[in-house]
């Protein structure tokens, strides 16, 4: 076992990164809200105009008129009409040009769906695609009619408005998108059944706390090698990448989005010494933290990469 990978103590920190946690100004209905995008931007510009976030929910937008820009972990999409985009719980983001898009946008907890619902497995993936340019195709077109029918449901008087309803017609909407045609390049979750999904969930737990998939084996009951296979199967590489990768996205977030020293960021990933931490980086992005956090200090827009 590597020194770098064994962690002998993990401090909890407060989160260098602003958390947003699911507050609409007013709840109709319990873990679930849909809105204007013109008025979520004045909703935002009031609190925070351009500053960089995590959500504690899921959103998604489909933009129907006007064009902007918006950036999601370090990749920035542009938004225009048939423009759909789905940001998950956990995921950094920022409006870095809100522009005059609008559209309809849906905030949901991950619990607004009940176990055993047909579409509750999409909202527990951690990641998929953020971004699909629909236009004006017929995807868009049913897209449209559906989060269309949730607003006039969810705009009924408040006695009347209908819970079951509502997740009936999100459920369709969600797997509607599941099964749009595109090149997903986190792979197909599903191909990794059950042993991803419990990998995944666990690695969101515990990535900064241990790299080693012995360890994530012994806690789910698997062996090394069932992982392996199921992460294979599902993103097309080991498992002891998939977990590396992930401690360097949430190291490229702290380096970008922070002004924490870069000993204070190997620690809250889990490296005892910063210069494990600074090998571990260099080696999965090719780029030292320091030259990598340059560009972002700078008072400009922070450099993304288009799409």
């Amino acid at each position: 076992m590597r020194v770098e990978e064994s962690v002998a103590m993990h401090v909890p920190q407060r989160e260098p990164i602003p958390r947003l946690p699911f507050r609409p100004p007013r709840e109709r209905v319990p873990g679930f809200e849909i809105v204007e995008l013109a008025v979520l931007h004045r909703r935002r510009a009031r609190r925070d105009p351009g500053g960089v976030h995590r959500i504690d929910f899921h959103t998604l937008s489909l933009i129907t008129e006007g064009d902007g820009d918006h950036a999601v972990d370090f990749v920035t999409y542009p938004c225009r009409p048939g423009t759909l985009l789905w940001v998950r719980p956990g995921q950094v983001q920022r409006y870095v040009r809100p522009g005059s898009t609008n559209g309809l946008h849906l905030l949901f907890t991950p619990s607004f769906l009940p176990l055993g619902n047909t579409a509750d497995r999409l909202l527990n993936e951690w990641r998929g695609p953020v971004c699909r340019q629909l236009g004006t195709s017929s995807d868009y077109a049913v897209l449209a009619t559906l989060v269309t029918q949730i607003r006039a449901e969810y705009d009924r008087c408040d006695q009347s408005v209908s819970p079951e309803m509502l997740r009936h017609l999100l459920a369709a909407v969600l797997l509607h998108i599941d099964r749009l045609s595109c090149t997903d390049e986190e792979g197909d979750a599903q191909a990794g059944g059950e042993v991803y999904a419990r990998f995944r969930a666990e690695l969101e737990r515990s990535y900064a706390t241990t790299r080693r998939a012995a360890d994530y084996a012994d806690r789910l009951g698997y062996t090394v090698r069932t992982l392996s296979r199921a992460c294979m199967a599902a993103t097309g590489q080991p498992v002891k990448r998939v977990i590396d990768e992930r401690v360097a996205l949430e190291a490229r977030r702290l380096l970008a989005h922070t002004d924490e020293p870069v000993a204070t960021i190997a620690r809250h990933l889990g490296f005892p010494e910063s210069t494990n931490f600074g090998k571990f980086f260099t080696r999965h992005t090719g780029t030292a933290p320091g030259a990598f956090r340059e560009p972002f200090q700078s008072d400009g827009p922070h450099p993304m990469v288009g799409r």
